[in-house]
């Protein structure tokens, strides 16, 4: 059965925060960011090939995410040590945080964990400067959603 794309219900609402690592010795937390747009990508896992696409494509548009001084963060359960090896195979400058232990836990506080799979969903979520999820999308898990609906949700942002 094909699992139709969808948005999810924590629109409008406040975006569970969280403090997942980014390197052995360091993490970054939601809150961190208050006061600028972030973009949460929630992805299955590294080096799998629409993971890997999807990645490359937001990288390759960190110069327009700039322009709205717009955060991305990826996350998975991977480890920090496999994040820090894709990254750097792929040449990857967007922050890659690891949901890795209590595995899963971001991804279930926002809605999104594959109990059965063991990995999250692919979603994405626009959290505007207040900490509140402006947008969000649920694609299916062999699809990139591409940045059109990011793009689209940050520019409905209010500037200031």
């Amino acid at each position: 059965m094909k699992r139709e794309a969808s948005r999810t219900s924590l629109e409008s609402t406040k975006a569970p925060d969280f403090r997942l690592a980014s390197t052995p010795d360091q993490k970054v937390g939601l809150s961190d960011f208050l006061g600028r747009p972030v973009v949460l990508v929630f992805y299955p896992a590294d080096w799998s090939p629409v993971c890997s696409d999807q990645l490359a494509l937001y990288n390759e548009l960190l110069g327009e995410f700039s322009k709205y001084d717009a955060v991305v963060l990826g996350i998975s359960v991977d480890g920090i040590w496999c994040h820090l090896a894709f990254a750097k195979d792929r040449k990857y400058h967007l922050t890659l945080l690891s949901d890795f232990e209590p595995k899963g836990a971001t991804a279930k506080a926002y809605g999104v964990y594959r109990k059965n799979d063991g990995f999250s969903e692919r979603a994405l979520f626009v959290i505007d400067r207040q900490g509140v999820i402006h947008w969000s999308y649920v694609s299916p898990v062999g699809v990139n959603p591409g940045a059109d609906g990011i793009l689209r949700a940050l520019d409905a942002l209010p500037r200031s």
